[in-house]
């Protein structure tokens, strides 16, 4: 982890802000705070974070606003953000993502999970989780060969679906980032073609008997990600 990432840490309770700022700085990371939305984009335009933290209820402006204008900003289009909502906020869990969250951290906070969150999504830039070269990602265990259409996990050669095969890859291109089921039906079937919820649960559950179970998560109400964690 390079000393010189920075994290912008967004929270109306003081405590929670010395909290946070205190286990991240102990990890290296090069610490900001704001209290609310407003302030965070101020915050977030001097110094570029490269990862975001915004509680979702805050006075004057909310996080879900914050990220929602941040993500329309160019310089903060593939910036990580997280929010911080309580475990009974299911629905803003579900805003969050919807305005361009990359994950989410239950309340109360506990340092050692909150670390390893952390650590997490920032080992897609600190480190080379994913190698992508020609039409090839390789990632974990697997190698995803888009020319060929086929996937390798080691040396076992699995033969997707067309549609499996493009689920994956889309998947696997952003590891541990959620996409919803409006996105995935947005870049995989297009506009042209009618499909449900449904199709896209059926598609994952072929694509898990064929790969495994412990690659594709569920988010609960939301969508799914490739998980890394």
């Amino acid at each position: 982890m390079s000393a010189k990432q920075k994290i912008l840490v967004v929270d109306d309770e003081p405590d929670i802000l010395d909290l946070i700022s205190y286990n991240l700085t102990r990890e290296g990371y090069q610490v900001f705070t704001a209290t609310n939305g407003r302030l965070a984009i101020e915050k977030a335009k001097e110094e570029n974070p490269d990862l975001i933290i915004l509680d979702v209820m805050m006075p004057v402006m909310d996080g879900i606003e914050a990220c929602r204008l941040m993500r329309a900003m160019p310089e903060f289009k593939h910036t990580f953000m997280v929010f911080l909502t309580a475990r009974s906020e299911e629905y803003s869990e579900i805003a969050g993502f919807h305005v361009g969250a990359d994950d989410y951290i239950a309340k109360p906070i506990k340092p050692r999970a909150l670390m390893s969150r952390i650590n997490a999504i920032l080992r897609r830039t600190s480190q080379e989780v994913v190698e992508t070269y020609s039409d090839k990602v390789a990632i974990a265990d697997l190698v995803i060969d888009r020319d060929e259409f086929i996937v390798y996990r080691g040396t076992d050669k699995i033969i997707l679906a067309r549609k499996e095969f493009e689920l994956l890859y889309l998947l696997a291109s952003k590891p541990n980032k959620v996409y919803t089921r409006e996105q995935i039906l947005k870049s995989i079937w297009e506009d042209s073609v009618v499909v449900t919820n449904r199709t896209i649960d059926v598609h994952i559950r072929k694509l898990r008997e064929k790969i495994g179970e412990s690659y594709v998560s569920t988010v609960k109400g939301v969508g799914y990600k490739f998980d890394l964690n």
